[in-house]
């Protein structure tokens, strides 16, 4: 399987294990707890093995940069959290970050 395609499946299992954090109230509601458990488990299992081929300094920043624009994301749209010209700005940020670092990166 192509690295980049597993770390972007990664991306969207930390997101949604997040999304089932926060509905888990406080780990007050089972089912959302077990959500995020197997959520988190396969972000983590598939992000040990995107390492194995993308140069780890690039994997995690991606993974974790792509990740909190997302989840951020789904704050603002699912819980109407706030947006503010700050929080645009630092999100506009990690994503050039990103950009950069996958720029200048190299892959095994």
């Amino acid at each position: 399987m192509n690295a980049w395609l597993l770390l972007a499946g990664t991306i969207v299992a930390e997101v949604i294990g997040t999304l089932c954090l926060k509905l888990s109230e406080g780990f007050s509601k089972p089912l959302w707890i077990i959500g995020t458990a197997i959520c988190y488990g396969l972000a983590f299992w598939g992000l040990a093995i995107v390492m194995k081929r993308i140069d780890m300094s690039i994997t995690y920043a991606v993974w974790s940069g792509v990740g909190t624009v997302l989840t951020a994301i789904v704050g603002v749209m699912l819980f109407k959290e706030g947006l503010s010209m700050a929080k645009l700005s630092g999100i506009g940020m990690v994503v050039c970050g990103v950009v950069l670092l996958n720029l200048s990166g190299t892959s095994h």
